[in-house]
């Protein structure tokens, strides 16, 4: 009775920790503007089932892209045994499901197992990748201090758990053994369950008591419990929130055409009353409106697709690997762009948490975000097409574009200089339509 309520105050610490800081991700997100996505529906389902469920895109890179499959089917699959843990655990109970399941139970541990290494050698991989492979996207600039440490810590986690799961079957086996032969301390692991893995395992047990063998198998399904319960938390402080929030996102994510680029509608509106004879351009604004920011300066300023996309991003790097900008040296990183929305969302929610409502001075351009880096961006997509999970960081740096554009009149000058002869000339060009086609007077002579 003891060890169940011991049981139900740490999964139920662990389940009200979780959701106190979904509430505040949810909070945040919603900071940012209103954006419809509630259009086609059935294309949006699509791209959640063959995206996001399907990983479609992660297998475009070979390597990682499987290995991350098998870490994900582990994730997924595991859980059926995850489950079955916390009904013991709350009803005092040891291997709840082998006597409704029958042969089948023993199916079910034995893939478990299966999984269980696959997942283990695949975070190995995924550690030595990290940090011992020359592989550019795992060593840029802002993937230093806590960004990399936050991954080698997930993927250690994995490894003692997996570690956990495989050693609690092992004990469990030997005390199944025991039982069979009689000792009384042994008596409720009846024989059930496969292990084809863990089986490897029993030489490292081997020589235990039976109260040793006992000792080591509840303390490796308590660390098996207790690490998933702290692991559900982390993640939720951690770049791996995109286990949970890739699939709205992906569901979410711009339909549109790469390289549509929408009107701000206080723009267009603007166009058509100039178009208009009959509009009024000295009518007064309506009532209880306020002034527009075009563009975004601060988080606030985006929509709360964008502010998901922050929160849903993996670090990856696919999108930086890609991105011609970064490849040739510039500053411009988007996965840094989203990295940094995050931060910024993060601190503007603490700054609510504490009651500081008004500005804190800083801003995400200027404050996380130079105007060099976005400048640097070619626009050409390359970002949200490399995306795993469809984010679009490119949505993110043309709103700031926009705002240093049309509300602080900055821009490079060759872009200044474009603007001008569009105005002036109807063209980018810097001289009159009358002389654009002299150019073949060179060919006909």
């Amino acid at each position: 009775m003891i060890s169940q309520i011991l049981f139900i105050l740490v999964f139920a610490t662990g389940i009200f920790l979780f959701a106190r800081r979904a509430k505040t991700i949810r909070r945040n997100i919603l900071l940012g503007k209103d954006v419809d996505r509630s259009d086609n529906r059935s294309e949006r389902l699509k791209n959640l089932i063959l995206v996001a469920f399907g990983q479609s895109k992660m297998v475009v890179r070979p390597v990682s892209g499987i290995l991350h499959l098998l870490v994900y089917l582990g994730f997924i699959i595991i859980n059926i045994e995850v489950l079955e843990i916390v009904l013991d655990g709350i009803l005092g109970t040891h291997r709840l499901f082998a006597s409704t399941l029958g042969g089948l139970y023993d199916v079910l541990i034995g893939t478990f197992e299966l999984l269980a290494l696959g997942v283990l050698v695949a975070c190995v991989i995924f550690l030595i990748r990290r940090n011992v492979l020359n592989i550019k996207r795992f060593h840029s600039k802002e993937l230093t201090s806590w960004p990399k440490s936050d991954a080698n810590i997930i993927l250690v986690t994995e490894i003692l758990l997996m570690f956990a799961f495989l050693s609690m079957n092992a004990t469990d086996a030997l005390l199944q053994v025991a039982n069979a032969g009689g000792a009384p301390d042994a008596a409720h692991y009846l024989a059930a369950g496969s292990f084809p893995i863990s089986q490897y395992l029993v030489p490292l047990f081997d020589g235990l008591s039976v109260n040793g063998l006992v000792m080591v198998e509840r303390g490796m399904w308590w660390f098996h419990i207790i690490g998933i319960m702290a692991f559900l938390v982390y993640v939720s402080y951690s770049k791996h929130l995109h286990i949970m929030l890739a699939f709205p996102a992906t569901y979410f994510g711009n339909l549109n055409p790469k390289g549509y680029m929408p009107n701000m509608e206080a723009v267009t509106s603007e166009v058509k009353m100039m178009l208009d004879p009959q509009a009024d351009p000295y009518a007064a604004a309506p009532a209880g409106s306020e002034p527009q920011r075009f563009g975004a300066k601060d988080v606030t300023d985006l929509s709360w697709k964008q502010l998901l996309d922050s929160y849903s991003c993996t670090e990856c790097g696919r999108c930086t690997s890609v991105c011609p900008a970064n490849q040739t040296g510039k500053l411009l990183s988007p996965r840094k762009v989203l990295m940094d929305t995050r931060d910024r969302l993060e601190e503007v929610g603490k700054n609510i948490d504490l009651g500081v409502e008004e500005t804190d001075g800083k801003s995400l351009l200027g404050s996380y975000i130079t105007e060099e880096e976005l400048w640097a961006c070619t626009t050409c997509n390359a970002c949200t097409d490399a995306c795993p999970i469809n984010l679009d960081p490119l949505s993110v740096i043309m709103e700031m574009r926009r705002y240093l554009i049309m509300e602080e009149s900055k821009s490079p000058e060759s872009i200044t200089s474009m603007f001008n002869n569009i105005e002036n000339n109807g063209a980018p060009w810097a001289f009159p339509a009358a002389d654009r086609g002299k150019w073949i007077d060179e060919l006909n002579a």
